[in-house]
């Protein structure tokens, strides 16, 4: 698994509608939808099995010049032995390594230089899944990179191999579960759920111990057992002609050997006859209390239920939980619910974090009397199609993509669990089933105190177990690989491309209204979706120096009440349109956006119309937000990232520069932040003239003219406020040190002022960027993360404003190696700007960024916030047109010149969050002075 997604997820936006399926599968998938409902897509495929057992299943649609490629191998924790947990997800790692003829590095840096995007693997408990999204062209590659994978792992692996990835993902284990707040106690919920040795025990990622443990001959044993073609599913999905491509998928699979048949896991859950407790210390300020409970598999009687209740207890603002413990009692900072479907038995979950001031033990309490009250009552008729609505949405928006989570996935889970590739139609159709009564009967079957699991996660010092010691690097003795299959030397030659499609981004159109608000449309009919934002020239570099947070806070209070609607009524009414609701700032903008169905645009429009143009900022609304402002600043207090991100604003910019804060601002700034001072933020800024509405998807022009010109006509232009003048006062410091003992990872982030958004070395330095920290073959992952396993990934990027940006280079890294991965980075840093890249490296990262842009298309939100992107920034609307060819002229010589103006190493402030009294001393041998410690809200101490 690849924790950085440093390129746009891509897809393409499948037409899918109208169009017959393959094989008479579109009379098996035609359900028909209820009189106002959505109609479901048809999505065209075609399914077939290779004689050696590979399941092939292929969709074919020219929206773009996009293809999929998503593999899943029927293999994940549920197959793992006793004392080997965390296996699977290890193996998953180990299929990134060399094969017999693509040497170790050589496949992402190939898949990356074609314009690769999404281009990852996952383990989840039932499967482990690999898959890319490629330019058309380029298909091939990605085959021949998969079926390398499938069918020549074991001539070469290694220890070398093994031992890296070790390294790795007991790096992945350390940042997303030991120093993530809550992750430990998210892993007792799963110890407490099952027993030693049932595989969901081990909640995927595994134990230090059984990850180190892991030996060569057992790496083999999994491959052997479980990666043989006929224990895969193949999808492709996209800009393919369906016979060509049944073509290669012979040529670089038919000729492997089936495997063993795979038996399914025969495992039995052991029933949770009475309630279980456990109390889990954290480094954490807010106590969080989470609920368990053991329920039906996954597409089983009753999981669709579930799912309705769990969508009604704490889906979004309309949900019971978020009514009762957020809103009203103002007990809670967050809910959330969930029917987590797996082969072996679901998981019901359900978890709330205290608000600042209050118990676990009152959390219980509440989420104990809704529970009590669903089970007795049961949900309403209305509850009910407001959920419906909701989980609906969510599939479209699945659907308006083929890679990442979208069509070629979507059919690669539906395929594992029903054998259906098809089965979109009936799924929508299994929740448009759902009763009153079906809930009411789920929920007090399944969700019984007694069989059910409590774990409370309290502020405390967290007990991670004895510590797993990393051995010692050295050399080891090669060994033979293992042959399952023939050689093909064919396979030695890295596969051409074909024609080069053409590079043809969306642009929209604009027009303007008599009051000045700009209006950019783009015509996308792909599904019946549309996604809309109302974006206005102002955020967080608008702030008043005194009021750090004014902008973001003024955003969130937009959803919360106007002149005809309570926050209450704009929360259930957004439920039942089906559709998602967002505000909030940035450093340049703020935005309040709307994804909905076709069919409900013209009311979802009409709220978001309101929320922009009518927000009343109750008094009541305000202290409800201020109480939930604050318990998010502590909630980020506990996370390392979040803290180093705090101080590298505080250390850039100082306190009186408008950049100097996160977004939440500052607890003394938001105590003092009066309606007043949101109301005057408000009308000096939301105002037409300053605003542009961008709208995606399924909508003619001239039906926006119309709904734009009736809801947004009547706004009344007004003068923005001039921006802010401010001057950055960076410190002196070049090394801040914020303590966080017993640590068990150092968060780290090298940074410095760089350039804003419309300089003209934007091109250049994306390309240097790329090839520096931006790319997953980068320098810098290259060298800390896949040649010294010290971290689980590391990035850099330059973060462009309106006025000078940050440009950071960020990674979690183990504790006892945080000099030495400083030491690296700065060593990385000063070879970018000793010389050239190589012609090929050049070539790659220039590549990655002119090949991938279709990435940022995918969808009609992603789409919109890329236009969005030219209107904050006045690029105009032909910039991703005319972008290509920029990224392409770009040169070495031009790498190396903003390489040199703008890495500046010696400039670089360092700033490390962790356990002070063991990475203190590591970095004092680099000799950065003056040195700072500073506290977690970035004060000097």
């Amino acid at each position: 698994m690849k924790p950085i997604k440093l390129l746009a997820i891509p897809a393409l936006m499948l037409s899918l509608y109208g169009a017959p399926l393959s094989l008479g599968h579109a009379a098996e998938a035609a359900v028909a939808a209820p009189t106002g409902a959505t109609a479901v897509p048809n999505i065209a495929y075609e399914k077939y099995t290779l004689p050696n057992g590979l399941e092939v299943i292929l969709v074919e649609d020219h929206k773009l010049p996009v293809t999929a490629v998503n593999i899943w191998y029927h293999v994940g924790p549920a197959n793992e032995a006793p004392g080997l947990t965390g296996f699977a997800h290890l193996f998953e790692h180990m299929m990134f390594a060399a094969t017999k003829h693509v040497p170790r590095g050589l496949a992402d840096q190939l898949l990356e230089g074609a314009g690769a995007t999404d281009s990852n693997g996952s383990t989840d408990f039932d499967r482990t899944n690999y898959f890319d999204t490629v330019p058309s062209n380029q298909l091939e590659l990605a085959l021949w990179t998969h079926s390398d994978r499938m069918g020549y792992l074991l001539d070469v692996l290694d220890q070398t191999a093994l031992t890296n990835q070790q390294d790795v993902v007991r790096n992945e284990r350390r940042q997303s579960v030991e120093n993530a707040p809550y992750g430990i106690v998210q892993e007792a919920l799963f110890h407490q759920l099952f027993p030693k040795n049932h595989p969901y025990y081990a909640s995927v990622i595994g134990s230090h111990a059984d990850i180190q443990n892991a030996k060569l001959d057992d790496i083999k044993e999994f491959f052997t057992k479980y990666y043989g073609p006929n224990n895969a599913s193949l999808v492709i999905a996209g800009d393919i002609d369906k016979a060509k491509t049944r073509e290669l998928v012979n040529k670089y699979f038919g000729s492997f050997k089936s495997g063993p048949a795979v038996e399914k896991p025969n495992v039995v859950t052991p029933a949770i006859t009475s309630e279980r407790r456990v109390v889990v210390q954290d480094r954490v300020e807010l106590p969080r209390v989470y609920f368990g409970w053991l329920t039906p598999s996954a597409y089983t009687k009753d999981d669709a239920e579930l799912k309705i209740a769990a969508q009604i207890l704490a889906g979004g603002k309309s949900s019971r939980l978020y009514k009762s413990l957020v809103y009203d009692k103002q007990i809670a900072q967050d809910v959330g619910a969930d029917q987590g479907s797996a082969a072996l038995t679901s998981m019901f979950t359900i978890d709330a974090t205290a608000r600042p001031g209050h118990k676990p033990e009152e959390i219980e309490q509440a989420l104990n009397a809704e529970l009590e009250k669903l089970r007795a009552e049961g949900p309403t008729e209305k509850e009910i199609e407001r959920a419906r609505n909701g989980i609906e949405t969510i599939m479209l928006s699945q659907v308006e993509k083929v890679g990442g989570r979208g069509v070629a996935n979507l059919l690669n889970e539906y395929n594992q669990y029903t054998g259906d590739p098809g089965y979109l139609a009936k799924d929508i159709e299994r929740y448009r089933q759902v009763t009153v009564a079906g809930v009411q009967r789920a929920v007090d079957t399944y969700l019984k105190t007694q069989a059910r699991v409590v774990v409370y996660g309290v502020p405390g010092k967290p007990d991670l177990g004895p510590e797993v010691a990393t051995p010692a690097a050295g050399k080891v003795k090669a060994q033979p690989g293992t042959a399952i299959n023939a050689d093909e030397p064919w396979r030695n030659k890295v596969p051409g491309a074909g024609p080069a499609p053409a590079i043809k981004l969306p642009q929209g159109k604009s027009f303007t209204l008599a009051n000045g608000l700009t209006v950019i449309h783009n015509y996308n009919p792909a599904v019946p979706l549309v996604a809309s934002q109302l974006v206005v020239k102002s955020g967080s570099g608008a702030n008043p120096l005194a009021q750090p947070g004014l902008s973001s806070f003024t955003a969130q209070l937009l959803q919360e009440g106007t002149a005809s609607r309570s926050a209450p009524q704009i929360a259930d009414e957004v439920a039942q349109l089906g559709a998602f609701l967002g505000t909030g700032s940035g450093a340049d903008s703020s935005f309040a956006q709307m994804t909905s169905l076709k069919s409900t645009f013209p009311q979802a429009l009409d709220l978001l119309a309101d929320v922009v143009q009518h927000p009343q900022f109750p008094q009541e609304e305000v202290e409800r937000q201020r109480a939930s402002r604050i318990g998010n600043l502590a909630q980020q207090r506990e996370n390392a990232g979040f803290v180093a991100a705090r101080v590298e604003a505080a250390a850039l910019y100082g306190p009186k520069h408008p950049y100097g804060y996160i977004q939440l601002g500052t607890e003394a700034a938001l105590k003092a932040t009066t309606r007043a001072d949101l109301q005057r933020f408000w009308q000096q800024h939301y105002v037409p003239n300053n605003a542009a509405l961008i709208v995606s998807g399924d909508i003619t022009e001239s039906e926006l003219k119309a709904l734009a010109e009736a809801k947004f006509g009547a706004w009344k232009a007004g003068e923005v406020a001039p921006s802010v003048a401010a001057t950055p006062a960076t410190s002196k410091a070049r090394l801040i040190l914020v303590d966080k003992p017993g640590a068990p990872q150092t968060a780290l982030r090298l940074s410095n002022i760089a350039v804003d958004r419309k300089t003209p070395d934007y091109a250049p330095l994306q390309v240097m960027n790329a090839a520096l920290g931006g790319l997953f073959t980068s320098r810098l992952n290259t060298n800390l993360r896949e040649e010294k396993g010290y971290t689980y990934g590391v990035r850099s990027q330059f973060q462009y404003r309106s006025l000078p940006g940050p440009f950071a280079i960020a990674a979690s890294v183990r504790t006892d190696v945080t000099g030495a991965a400083v030491s690296e980075t700065v060593k990385e840093l000063r070879a970018m700007i000793a010389k050239p890249l190589s012609a090929k490296e050049l070539s790659n990262a220039r590549n990655s960024q002119v090949l991938s842009l279709p990435g940022q298309f995918d969808t009609n939100a992603s789409v919109s916030a890329s236009m969005a992107n030219t209107y904050v920034y006045n690029l105009g609307l032909d910039y991703y047109t005319l972008l290509p060819q920029r990224f392409a002229s770009v040169t070495d010589k031009q790498v190396q010149q903003v390489a040199r103006k703008y890495l500046q190493p010696e400039k670089l402030i360092v700033i490390g969050v962790g356990d002070q009294t063991k990475i203190a001393p590591q970095l004092a041998k680099l000799k950065l002075a003056p040195v700072e410690v500073r506290d977690a809200e970035g004060n000097v101490k």
